[in-house]
């Protein structure tokens, strides 16, 4: 589901198997750097690299239960400084 330039949504029922081949596609697309994505709506092409954030929550209540995983990059490639190393000190 394409809802507006730059953002591709997908909603469908899936057996464990083609889930298991999805995950795999991504795992390729990550290692080499472009994941594709689209159906009848639409189309969007992701250039992962460098370091990501990667975010994973699951959750069971009642009769559900949901995985969520969100990788994210920042796609800015020039060469941002590090600030260094994180110091904190207490009183």
């Amino acid at each position: 589901m394409m809802e507006r330039k730059g953002r591709f949504r997908h909603h469908s029922l899936q057996d464990k198997k083609s889930i298991q081949k999805l995950l795999d596609a991504i795992k390729r697309g990550i290692a080499k750097g472009e994941l594709q994505f689209g159906d009848d709506t639409g189309e969007i092409t992701l250039e992962p690299h460098g370091l990501m954030n990667l975010r994973v929550t699951a959750t069971t209540e009642d009769d559900q239960s949901r995985l969520d995983v969100r990788i994210s990059w920042t796609n800015d490639t020039s060469d941002k400084k590090d600030s260094g190393k994180l110091k904190v000190k207490g009183g």
